[in-house]
């Protein structure tokens, strides 16, 4: 009641103190009853002359203590300093008021936020004579605002600076109840840094009319029901991928939603690119694996047996005598049957159904029918690819020459009939001369094989499927770490990927050059450096449970290998060696200087001399003799079907062939294998690698156009984007038909970018002749997944290649260059 009161008189006090005062008993009735408030009498100097209850409470001091006191005895040391009470009370003298709102000092030295009023007291006939000041304790709401404006302040700092985009936004239903639009009441900096607008206030659909219908009923359904919603959802309006987080905020009536989002797009294409390079990834090591055999390689295929279709290189069509363009476009059984000698079907066909009611490694002999019309023999290596249900999906394999191994077996055996035809008296001599003959053909097939192995290079699937295993890895990383917002750590996993991307380009090259024929690229290597660097990367690919040790000599000699082969070699070794070992074990790694005297270079073949030995030793189940005189032989493995090809220790001894070393292995059962690659010493130092500075790409001049053809759409669109941001115009063209259905246009064209193997029966260089009858000054940019010399001749004047896979940077500067002239 006495609250009610207070609440009641003071207003009033502040309304009739002027300008004449009240009787003193009637003045002293209201002082005392506004006991919420401080309400103290001063004279014309300031000194108190009243002081009523409400004072006491507030101040702390007694009547009796203030009364004769100065009333800047409550004032702060501040303000007395500045004189606040003489301020207050002329502005109250001349104004009639005077109003403040500060700190005031209690009895115990504490401080209060206090809101107050100064008036002037006068008598009936008006004269002068007083003042009286009000206060009231605002200490509790003033922290309260203050703790709201704070938290308000930290949650506007937290939304500006936050990286994800926030808004709240009022959906607008129509007659029917069903949302149709909605308007941005705040947004964040984010926010509208992805909208690249001032949001407040608009509605979506001011800026994007064509919103599918999506978002406007997953907001509606939050604002109307208050259930909230977690999605990702692709807005083509935007052209991006978005994470978002909605929830109803406020009044229901209000129908306002806070809205989260963070723009995925970037993950959604990192995870695109990864599905496809994966596909990518396992058609390439299908191909890679066809190119790896012993002897003379003729061609390639691969059968996808559901689809029965063949799809065969340009070497496998001719020695078939067929068109190289329907190897390409894929041929039936049927078709490759057809070019079999009619003696020899029979036995292939059953080769064949044996191979698929069964599955793995297949070989067989036959003879095919040339273009000529002639017959000639061949071998057929190849492995059936059972799917989970056990029926055969997929069968590739690689044609080897062996017309002058079964010339010299039917000699062999011509020579046998007739030393069986000789009197008993030269029969031990036929049998000697039949066993010698037979040793020779075994030594001979043997030092075939050996030396086919020889000729291996490091271009192995089983190499390559290691890298495919690096990008997959980093890729899988970085979406991961795009997901959690968590961007620190991607540049190392880009720079995995993109390593691992050169050496299986630098892989795929080296694998062209040897089935032309061609020499590789060896260079003073520092085998250290090159173990030490690849230390990491062989431990991830063993695994936790494999404990690996790395022992580097110091001072260790140089050699002349290419490292990209080296690499391949050593992942190889230490990928069967944690094969060997799946209940865990330990791996090493030693790395040392050696000399290989003369008696032992001339068991094992080499030159004596200086090496540096790299041996890989393993704990794991070893092998026994049988096996290991085996180990080098091509589609030769004791891994389960399905889990190796046979050909990593093959590559791993032609390598070291290749570069003047060899390979030796020791292994027992139950005790594990060690294999040890002797490289020569070579006396130059590695080149210390030259940072080349990154050029900027040249960009388009006005009204330049480039016409893209490549049968593969990722690639002509990667190209595309490319030159599109430097300013070109681009057009496309899947195959050549298209491509000169274009140039026979009036389109300008300044430039022709032509992959040079096309479907549809015309190739990149047919396209590029065929455009320069009407355009003969043209430029020509080929591209290609072959080697340079994949055209065979020189090139015209205007006219280059480029081999996949390429840097785009390089693309737009070969581009620029060429337009230029």
């Amino acid at each position: 009641m006495a609250g009610a009161r207070s609440r009641l008189v003071v207003p009033w006090l502040s309304a009739n103190l002027q300008p004449s005062m009240p009787s003193s008993q009637h003045l002293q009735n209201i002082i005392e009853s506004a006991i919420d408030f401080a309400v103290i009498v001063t004279d014309l100097q300031g000194i108190v002359t009243d002081w009523n209850t409400g004072a006491q409470h507030i101040l702390g001091w007694h009547r009796n203590d203030m009364i004769g006191a100065s009333a800047a005895r409550f004032f702060t040391p501040e303000d007395v300093a500045t004189g606040r009470l003489q301020d207050e009370m002329r502005i109250a003298r001349t104004a009639g008021r005077a109003t403040d709102e500060r700190w005031h000092l209690r009895k115990d030295g504490t401080r209060f936020w206090a809101s107050g009023e100064l008036m002037p007291l006068r008598d009936e006939a008006g004269t002068h004579h007083g003042y009286v000041k009000i206060l009231r304790d605002r200490t509790t709401q003033r922290e309260a605002g203050k703790l709201l404006r704070d938290t308000e302040d930290r949650f506007k700092t937290l939304l500006d600076n936050v990286e994800a985009a926030f808004a709240i936004v009022q959906v607008q239903f129509d007659s029917d109840d069903r949302p149709v639009d909605y308007r941005f009441v705040e947004a964040n900096p984010a926010f509208e840094r992805e909208a690249g607008v001032d949001l407040r206030g608009r509605w979506v659909t001011e800026f994007a009319p064509d919103l599918e219908q999506f978002w406007f009923d997953t907001y509606g359904r939050v604002a109307w029901t208050g259930e909230p919603a977690n999605f990702e959802s692709y807005a083509k309006a935007f052209g991006r991928w978005f994470d978002v987080r909605a929830t109803r905020v406020g009044n229901p009536a209000d129908r306002q939603i806070a809205i989260l989002f963070n723009d995925v797009t970037a993950r959604k294409q990192t995870e695109e690119r990864l599905l496809e390079s994966e596909a990518l990834a396992r058609r390439n090591a299908e191909r890679v694996q066809l190119a790896l055999a012993a002897g003379a390689i003729v061609g390639t295929w691969l059968w996808v047996m559901p689809e029965d279709k063949f799809t065969v290189d340009e070497a496998f069509a001719n020695a078939f005598g067929l068109d190289p363009s329907l190897g390409r476009e894929g041929l039936s059984l049927e078709q490759i049957i057809d070019t079999v000698h009619p003696d020899d079907k029979a036995g292939l066909l059953s080769a064949i159904g044996e191979a698929i009611e069964h599955g793995g490694v297949y070989a067989h002999q036959y003879r095919v029918r040339r273009a000529n019309g002639t017959y000639r023999w061949i071998e057929a290596n190849g492995r059936v690819d059972l799917q989970e249900d056990g029926k055969a999906f997929s069968f590739p394999g690689v044609l080897l020459d062996v017309q002058e191994r079964r010339a010299m077996q039917e000699e062999r055996e011509l020579n046998a009939a007739a030393l069986r035809a000789l009197n008993d008296t030269l029969e031990q001599r036929v049998a000697e001369r039949t066993n010698e003959l037979m040793r020779a053909e075994e030594q001979l097939r043997q030092a075939q094989k050996m030396e086919a192995v020889g000729q291996l290079t490091g271009g192995l699937a089983h190499d390559f499927n290691n890298l495919l295993a690096s990008i997959s890895g980093a890729l899988q990383l970085m979406g991961k770490r795009l997901e959690k917002g968590q961007f620190n750590e991607l540049e190392r996993y880009i720079e995995i990927a993109r390593g691992a991307t050169q050496r299986a380009s630098s892989l795929t090259h080296r694998l062209l050059a040897f089935s032309r024929r061609q020499t590789l690229d060896p260079k003073p290597t520092d085998p250290g450096a090159l173990v030490e660097g690849m230390a990491e990367m062989v431990q991830r690919a063993a695994g936790p449970q494999i404990d690996m040790t790395v022992s580097a000599q110091a001072g260790l000699w140089s050699v002349l290998v290419d490292h990209h082969q080296l690499e391949n070699a050593l992942l190889n070794l230490c990928i069967n060696a944690r094969d060997a070992m799946p209940y865990g074990g330990k791996l090493l790694i030693e790395i040392g200087n050696t000399d290989i005297v003369e008696t032992a270079a001339d068991a094992w073949n080499v030159p004596p001399g200086r090496y540096v030995v790299i041996r890989v030793a393993d704990t794991g189940t070893g092998m026994p003799p049988e096996v290991v005189e085996r180990v080098f032989e091509p589609f030769f493995t004791t891994k389960p079907l399905g889990m190796g090809t046979g050909l990593g220790l093959s590559m791993v001894y032609g390598f070291a062939k290749q570069s003047g070393g060899l390979v030796r292995i020791h292994s027992k059962l139950g005790l594990g294998t060690s294999v040890s690659v002797y490289l020569p010493h070579h006396h130059e130092r590695p080149e210390a690698p030259q940072a080349v500075p990154e050029q900027p790409s040249p960009h388009a001049k006005e009204g330049e156009n480039v016409l893209i053809v490549d049968d593969e759409p990722a690639v002509r669109a990667l190209m595309a984007e490319v030159l599109t941001e430097l300013g070109y115009f681009i057009l496309e063209a899947s195959d050549g038909a298209s491509a000169l259905a274009l140039l026979h246009t009036h389109a300008r064209v300044d430039l022709l970018i032509t992959d040079v193997g096309l479907p549809g029966g015309m190739n990149g260089r047919q396209v590029a002749d065929a455009a320069r009858v009407d355009r003969p000054d043209l430029p020509i940019l080929f591209v290609t997944g072959y080697s340079e010399g994949a055209l065979g001749e020189k090139l015209p004047e205007g006219m280059h290649i480029m081999t996949k896979p390429f840097d785009m940077g390089t693309l737009a500067r070969r581009a620029r260059e060429l337009i230029q002239g």
